[in-house]
């Protein structure tokens, strides 16, 4: 019996050593280059923001012919972290902590992603590419979890969450399987791109296969590169900053392999270079995931865990992306828009006003 408990023990505490934390970086790097090698957009492997956005497109709630398309890698990663969940005993349906206001950070956060033009991991698959955008990007996201960071440290909360019904809890990965239908069914009302980055996809299997596999290791080892650089910053821990790093180390690899790295700022593909809004924007993404717990890849995963407030964040982005289309907020490969600069710029306002609300700045912790 104590030997049983042993090796479990070590099974658990590879996940959470280095060595685990490393391998799963190492494994999302591969997948992502193999996933762009079958048919997914350069240096788009794995985008949160972008495959969300493209879903939205899909489901018909914005019209942006380029980008619409049921991503297997979003369904892929909500089961494998729902699988994932269940066998550790990890789903704990809960929920309760300030939905709504959940619910519009998500929007916030898809919003500043779309001016810049991808999610963190996005970010570091673009750098793992050598697009110097993306440093940009990374900076402006260093920042905004700075940023967040003070206000957690004046005891910024959103409140704790509650045990919920088991329903709520499988509200997402029962979504998850109904978007599955819809995509291998095909019916006339789901949209798919005939060009464009939302035409460009790898074979439906493999890809959620991919998603499968991050959605486990992303559950098991609670990968979250706006988790990692908080980490480090408030704790001085490196355990979940390795993981990306990694990342970037082996899709460089990859993309040096196989010729497609291109260190540049200029024709770097689903990309811009305008430096002030490519900082602004994931200004707004870092300081929200940090607000909200953690970045969309993180937000995905609890919700697969059960977590309601998670799934309503998820939708919330969902939303985001198709108010960011709809009203011309999102970037292209020409730059960002007058529409989006404002959006940015009033999002940056509400999460300021949501940060200090929210902090004992102007009240005291009950």
């Amino acid at each position: 019996m104590e030997k049983d408990s042993n090796l479990q023990t070590e099974k658990i505490s590879f996940f959470e050593s280095k060595k685990g934390i490393i391998f799963a970086g190492a494994v999302v790097g591969i997948i992502s280059l193999i996933l762009v090698a079958l048919g997914n957009p350069k240096n788009m492997g794995f985008c949160i923001a972008c495959f969300e956005r493209d879903t939205a497109g899909a489901l018909g709630f914005h019209r942006a012919e380029i980008v619409q398309y049921i991503r297997p890698e979003i369904i892929g990663i909500i089961l494998g972290a729902f699988g994932a969940a269940l066998i550790s005993k990890d789903f704990q349906p809960k929920g309760g902590s300030s939905p709504a206001t959940r619910f519009f950070l998500g929007i916030a956060v898809m919003i500043g992603a779309l001016m810049f033009l991808g999610c963190p991991l996005r970010m570091i698959l673009r750098i793992g590419g050598g697009d110097l955008n993306a440093i940009v990007g990374l900076a402006g996201f260093i920042a905004g979890i700075g940023v967040g960071i003070i206000f957690l440290n004046k005891g910024f909360s959103l409140k704790r969450n509650y045990k919920t019904s088991s329903f709520d809890g499988y509200t997402m990965p029962i979504t998850a399987i109904v978007l599955l239908i819809l995509l291998v069914t095909t019916p006339a009302f789901i949209f798919f791109s005939k060009e464009g980055p939302g035409s460009q996809h790898a074979p439906i299997v493999i890809s959620l296969i991919c998603g499968i596999i991050v959605g486990i290791l992303a559950q098991k080892t609670r990968l979250c590169m706006a988790g990692g650089i908080r980490d480090k910053i408030m704790f001085k821990q490196n355990y979940l900053l390795l993981g990306f790093l990694t990342i970037i180390v082996v899709t460089a690899i990859g993309n040096l392999a196989f010729g497609n790295f291109k260190l540049g700022f200029a024709e770097q593909p689903v990309s811009h270079t305008d430096g002030l809004w490519n900082f602004l924007g994931m200004l707004l993404v870092g300081w929200g995931s940090v607000l909200l717990g953690g970045c969309p890849l993180r937000q995905l995963i609890l919700s697969g865990e059960g977590n309601s407030d998670s799934t309503v964040t998820v939708l919330g982005m969902i939303i985001g992306a198709a108010i960011a289309h709809n009203f011309s907020l999102a970037s292209s490969g020409k730059g960002s828009t007058a529409n989006g600069q404002i959006a940015v710029i009033i999002c940056i306002i509400f999460l300021a006003v949501l940060s200090v609300a929210n902090s004992d700045l102007i009240r005291k912790n009950n």
